[in-house]
């Protein structure tokens, strides 16, 4: 997930305070929708297998965390990602490599990714997450979704849930010319929504992705809206990859391109999922 905007919807908001469950699916009702898919995560021990499976080891952006099943946990109604600072050998390690995923001697830091790929997939609809992120020095946590279609950036990305920083961030990116990813974006500051007041609450993030175009909310503010006829990719094949579908991510990574400076910071850190729903139109 390289930041390259080309392109900045700007937005000022406050977010309010999260509605409570009930209170949301009574909403989503009246609006006409209909759930169709969710993870409520009542179970205890692993996420359910039938909905979510795993990354593993250093995946993208030359990220510090070595992503593994083990730090995905589901306690007391909650999803727990936990990021922690643990030392093991890499056992992809080769020496005199050039490559940052096999030249590191050593894991430093853990984390989990979890993904519904070849498992849930979805094409328009409204989707739900409600969660507490941390925003300490150095994470960097997304709830995201990938198109099943062609390489990145061309089967689209879309960041629904994005921080690092001290940044909030709602993205949605294309190929754009060059074999480059084209961002359609709003970035905003942290601090101007409460700072670690803020973060210390739970928060729904939404999406609603029609076939005209996508918005992406948090605590019902519109962060981002994009029609999807700006979207198709700039390389001459008129392919627009969200008019394909899409499935969903949920990780917490550290430091990399993008993560920042992650010393001093206090592990564990966790991102926690309340739950995340899909819904669609009847």
């Amino acid at each position: 997930m390289i930041r390259a905007c080309l392109f900045v919807i700007s937005c000022s908001t406050f977010f309010m305070a999260c509605s409570r469950k009930a209170v949301v699916t009574q909403t989503l009702a009246d609006d006409g929708y209909r759930l169709i898919w969710g993870d409520e995560f009542n179970n205890k021990g692993r996420p359910d297998t039938a909905n979510w499976g795993y990354e593993h080891g250093f995946v993208r952006n030359e990220e510090l965390q070595w992503y593994q099943p083990e730090n995905a946990l589901c306690k007391n109604g909650l999803l727990i990602i936990e990021a922690r600072k643990e030392e093991k050998p890499n056992p992809r390690y080769t020496e005199g490599s050039k490559d940052w995923r096999k030249k590191r001697k050593n894991i430093e830091y853990t984390s989990s990714c979890l993904i519904t790929r070849n498992k849930q997939q979805w094409l328009y609809g409204r989707f739900e997450m409600r969660a507490k992120i941390d925003i300490s020095k150095g994470m960097w946590p997304a709830w995201w979704t990938l198109g099943v279609s062609k390489g990145w950036p061309g089967n689209g990305e879309i960041d629904i849930m994005e921080y690092y920083r001290g940044m909030m961030l709602a993205n949605i990116a294309c190929l754009g010319k060059d074999k480059k990813p084209e961002w359609y974006s709003n970035t905003f500051k942290t601090d101007s929504l409460g700072g670690t007041t803020w973060a210390s609450q739970f928060h729904i993030w939404r999406m609603d992705w029609t076939e005209d175009f996508i918005a992406l909310y948090c605590d019902d503010q519109l962060l981002n809206k994009t029609n999807l006829d700006q979207l198709v990719n700039k390389d001459g094949s008129n392919f627009n990859p969200f008019k394909q579908p899409h499935y969903m991510l949920l990780n917490l990574a550290m430091g990399g391109m993008n993560g920042g400076d992650i010393s001093g910071t206090a592990f564990p850190q966790k991102f926690e999922v309340d739950y995340v729903r899909v819904y669609q139109k009847k």
